[in-house]
């Protein structure tokens, strides 16, 4: 004879059901079901280069920058892998094309002649959140903030290792890409102006710029603290940074009208055309 089973039955096996469901996702994440976190880890890499189209600035790739900037320096040891800064959240990006036209009057017209001038690309703000969650994050924000200072800075003062081939120089020139190869591909930017919000009301994580730090999967790794070298990361903050788009001589040379139509930025030479 089959039980009876009334409608509370019911709701308490569909909500064990439900809960069992609810315990797996959390395993899955990396907490078990006392609650405790397991082996669960957030952090802002996990692309590899072909497949990450975040916002970025890099240092070009086997220049006398790329050695200057991250040889030997404990300072920007996070960004060295990527060569330079990324914004981890989609950040807020205004990008402006124009042509200017001058006005030819003429004697008893209702209407001027609007003479070509030329075309012009306008600089590239962008601004975005920083997150930091834990000492990892917190090492990678400030490699950041100083990759920044650095950036708006000419190579001027007393010649250390690295920097004899490069004295005298204005600041660096860097790759900006984002969003695929039809929308920033290596495009050459100066820093025009970068800014640091930091918030009120926001926690800070402490971290020191060490040796342990190896690679974007580490995670915890013990070190001699040294309040000597101790830095405070806030929890959120926005950075923004004006960028322009700067192009030589013999870049514009390059230049095809035919091909950009195309899509075609000339990538097999770098230069990314926008």
């Amino acid at each position: 004879m089959a039980e009876k089973r009334g409608i509370t039955d019911v709701i308490k096996d569909v909500g064990v059901g439900i809960f069992n469901r609810t315990i797996g996702r959390l395993r899955s994440s990396g907490i078990d079901r006392d609650n405790r976190l397991t082996e669960a880890v957030a952090k802002w890499s996990g692309r590899n280069g072909k497949t990450d189209w975040r916002v970025r600035l890099q240092v070009p790739q086997g220049t006398a920058l790329e050695k200057f900037f991250f040889t030997n320096n404990k300072l920007l040891l996070p960004l060295r892998d990527s060569r330079g800064m990324f914004w981890p959240l989609t950040p807020t990006m205004q990008l402006a094309h124009s042509a200017s036209y001058d006005a030819l009057a003429q004697t008893h017209s209702n209407y001027p002649f609007q003479a070509y001038r030329n075309s012009q690309v306008q600089s590239i703000n962008l601004i975005g959140e920083f997150p930091v969650q834990n000492q990892d994050d917190a090492r990678h924000w400030v490699a950041t903030v100083n990759f920044l200072r650095t950036a708006t800075k000419m190579f001027f003062g007393l010649s250390t290792s690295g920097q004899q081939d490069l004295k005298g120089n204005p600041p660096p020139i860097l790759h900006f890409s984002g969003y695929g190869s039809h929308m920033f591909d290596k495009v050459p930017v100066v820093v025009s102006s970068f800014n640091v919000e930091l918030k009120a009301g926001i926690d800070y994580i402490s971290t020191q710029q060490s040796d342990v730090y190896r690679d974007n999967s580490h995670v915890g790794a013990a070190f001699n603290y040294n309040e000597e070298d101790a830095t405070w990361a806030p929890t959120l903050s926005n950075i923004s940074a004006m960028l322009t788009p700067i192009y030589s001589r013999e870049t514009l040379k390059n230049f095809s009208m035919s091909d950009f139509v195309r899509g075609k930025l000339n990538k097999e030479r770098g230069i990314g055309f926008i």
